[in-house]
C-alpha cells in the first residue's frame, strides 16, 4: 500500500448518517429541505447549499457539542486505519462536512491524528452559525463546497472511499473506489472500477486485492465484490 493515497469522505461512510443533516433536523428551519431538493436535483451545488442551510440553524455551542458526542462510527474504522497506516499508505478524510464536527468525533474515538480537509463552522452570534469554504474552488465542476479533486495529490494512486453524491466526481479520477450507497451506484452505471461495502471490517480483505506498484493494473476482485452490471 505504500504506493496509494486514500481519500475517505466522514458522513454515511465513518458515520452511519449525515452529521449535518442531523444537525439540520435537529436545529434548523423545516425550510431546509426545501434547499436540499434543490441541491439533489442539481438546481444548485453543495456550496451553496450549505450556506443557505446551516444560516437556517439556531444552536448554541454547548448544542452542538453534545450533538456531536453522540455521534457513532463504524466500530471497524479505528482498526482499519491502523492497518492502512501501518502498510504505508497515506490517508486524509476529505468531507464537505464540517472540520469541527469530524475532529471532535474523531478524537473521542481515539482515532490516529489524521488530516482532515473539511468546510468550517463560524459562530455569528449566540445561537448563529455560518459556513466557510476554505477548500473550494471555482473551476469545481460539482460546485461544492470541498472540491474533494482538488484535494487529492498528484504522484500517487488515489483510493476513494465514500457513499455519496460529494464523492462522485472525484470518483471519476481517482484508481480505484470502495463505495457503498449512492456512489456505488454511480460507479456501476459509470463503469468506475470499484468494489462495494458495507463496513469497514471488510476493506483490509479488498485492500489485500489491490496491485502493491504505481505501474500494475488494478486487478480484478474476486467475484462477490465485483459489481459487474448497472443492477443495485
Amino acid at each position: 500500500m505504500m504506493h496509494w493515497h486514500i481519500v475517505c469522505d466522514f458522513d454515511g461512510t465513518i458515520t452511519p448518517t449525515d452529521v449535518i443533516d442531523n444537525i439540520l433536523e435537529r436545529f434548523a428551519d423545516p425550510s431546509w429541505t426545501d434547499i436540499e431538493d434543490q441541491w439533489l436535483s442539481g438546481r444548485i451545488g453543495s456550496r451553496e447549499c450549505l450556506s443557505r442551510q446551516l444560516a437556517l440553524v439556531q444552536a448554541y455551542p454547548a448544542q452542538l457539542l453534545d450533538y456531536f458526542d453522540s455521534v457513532r462510527i463504524d466500530p471497524h474504522f479505528p482498526a482499519f486505519v491502523d492497518h492502512v497506516l501501518n502498510l504505508g499508505a497515506t490517508m486524509d478524510i476529505v468531507s464537505d462536512g464540517l472540520e469541527q464536527g469530524i475532529a471532535r468525533i474523531l478524537s473521542r474515538h481515539q482515532i490516529p491524528l489524521l488530516p482532515i480537509i473539511a468546510n468550517g463552522l463560524r459562530q455569528v452570534d449566540q445561537n448563529r452559525w455560518r459556513i466557510v469554504f476554505p477548500h473550494a474552488s471555482d473551476a469545481c465542476r460539482a460546485a461544492s463546497g470541498n472540491c474533494k479533486c482538488k484535494s487529492t495529490p498528484s504522484g500517487r494512486r488515489v483510493l476513494v472511499i465514500g457513499d455519496g453524491k460529494s464523492d462522485m466526481c472525484v470518483a471519476q479520477t481517482a484508481d480505484f473506489v470502495f463505495a457503498k450507497g449512492r456512489l456505488a451506484e454511480h460507479c456501476a452505471v459509470n463503469g468506475i472500477p470499484f468494489a462495494r461495502f458495507d463496513s469497514f471490517a471488510e476493506l483490509p480483505g479488498l485492500l489485500a486485492s489491490l496491485p502493491h506498484s504505481p505501474s500494475a493494473a488494478i486487478v480484478r476482485l474476486p467475484l462477490e465484490h465485483q459489481e459487474l452490471s448497472h443492477h443495485v
